[in-house]
This record gives C-alpha cells, structure tokens and sequence, in this order.
C-alpha cells in the first residue's frame, strides 16, 4: 500500500486523528507515521512548543493544514473538552484517538508514596479515561458512516508485573481492561468505534532513556534492559507506530478489545 508523503494518498487517507504526547515519542513517531499515510493531526502535548514544531514538521512534507498543535494536560476534563473541540473545528470530524501521553516510575510497593501512585495514574489511567470518554462523545457523530478507533497505549507493564513499578502496573493495568470496556460500550451501542491497547517493551523513546541515562553506570544498565527482550535490542518508536497505524486502518476493523502486543518476546517467555 502507498506511503506517498507528498499527496497524502495512504493507509488512512482522510482521517483525522488527535494524538497525545505528541511531541516527542511514541506520540511524535505516530503522528508523523499518520500524516505521510494521508491522516490529518492534532498534535497535543502540555509542551505547546515541542507539539508545534512536530506539526511544523507535518505541513512542511504533507503540506499546509495538514497538522495543528493544541496544548493539552491530560489529566484535566476542561483542556480535553477544548482540544477536542479545536480538533473538531479545524478538520470537520475526529477518526482516530491515540491515548499515548505517559509517565513511568520505577518504586515498590513499599518505597512508592501514595503522591506517586496517584500522580502515575492521573496521566496514565485518568487521562485515557478522559480522552475515551470525550473522544467517543465527537467521534459518535460521524463514525456509523466513518468508523472510528481509540488506540490506548498500555505496555507490557500492563501484561506482567514487576516487583519494583507498583503504580506503573497498575496504571498500565488499568488501561488494558479499560480499553476493552470501551471496545465493548462502543460495539452494543452500534457506535462502530473500535478500542484496543498496545503494549510495547522497552522503546528508546525519551522515557526509556531516562532510566539508563541518569544512572551511575548507563551502558550497564542499559544492557541490563535490553537482556531481558529476547529479540535482542531496545524497541524503536517506529516499532510501535507502524502497529499505531495498522490500529487506526480500516485494515484492523474486524479487531476490538484486545491487546497489540510489540515486546519483543518478552511474554513468550
């Protein structure tokens, strides 16, 4: 199929789609994935100016209006509210809600405060909740005719536990089941909006990098992680939004309510 960047000819050619986190990341990778394969974005992110030059980036290759960028702190209804509606007014309709903003820590259940724990699912748990919530309320207006998909990114984290990210887990947990009670709302109510989690490992995404580059000893701790995917490297964000745009296809409309899972193994094992 086409990944023609300059027509906009592509895999979800004429959709809309508003991604959040997008300004770096798994958000950022997606974004740009989507536009050269025809969709048009909003880019969210609370860091307004990474958001815009992501969507710079979109109208200097895809062409002008084909990205906007909208300030958007998840964890707040009112900013969802409005995010969605400037979506809404600069494209017309909304197709595709990419739930990525996210925040990791790395605490058991005895070190994590309480502070910690809600804060991790505030933006992790929250936030999805919230783009779901509102996401369906436009998407519903046009999606018998359009169809739509929400795609919430989980981890793999939220497929097997680790002894030290008790909030982490239950953060990413949290969406995996939230996101296939959505699927199921949205089928009984005949809204043809479909919801499904993905659930990378370790992605060399900002995040990710935090946790080996602020160590005493990073290459070690770095190895350490890639040792434990038995594919044998660190995730790339393109990994996962090459699977983000198999989601957001009408190539994937027969898939709702499960998980897309991209951990290089890891629950093989």
């Amino acid at each position: 199929m086409s990944n023609d960047n300059s027509t906009g000819q592509g895999r979800v050619s004429g959709k809309v789609a508003l991604i959040t986190g997008g300004a770096s990341g798994l958000g950022e990778a997606a974004a740009l994935l989507l536009a050269r394969n025809g969709a048009s974005i909003a880019v969210t992110d609370m860091n307004l100016e990474g958001a815009q030059a992501v969507a710079d980036e979109i109208n200097g290759v895809c062409g002008e209006g084909r990205a906007i960028a909208v300030s958007l702190n998840v964890t707040e209804e009112d900013q969802w509210i409005a995010a969605i509606d400037q979506t809404v007014d600069a494209f017309g309709y909304l197709d595709i809600l990419l739930n990525s903003a996210g925040v990791g820590t790395m605490n058991d259940i005895e070190t994590a405060t309480l502070e910690e724990f809600r804060f991790v699912n505030a933006v992790n748990l929250d936030g999805t909740f919230l783009g779901c919530k509102h996401g369906i309320a436009a998407m519903k207006k046009s999606s018998r005719e359009r169809g739509g998909s929400i795609i919430n990114i989980s981890s793999v984290s939220g497929l097997i536990g680790g002894h030290n990210m008790a909030a982490y887990n239950a953060s990413k947990g949290g969406v995996r089941l939230l996101s296939k009670s959505v699927a199921l709302h949205c089928a009984r109510q005949g809204y043809n909006i479909r919801c499904n989690s993905v659930h990378p490992t370790f992605i060399d995404t900002p995040m990710v990098r935090s946790m080996y580059e602020n160590a005493p000893e990073p290459e070690v701790v770095k190895k350490k992680l890639i040792r434990q995917v038995p594919i044998g490297r660190l995730g790339v964000a393109d990994d996962v939004a090459q699977g983000i745009l198999y989601l957001a296809s009408d190539e994937s409309s027969f898939m709702t309510g499960s998980e897309f899972v991209l951990d290089g193994g890891i629950t093989a094992q």
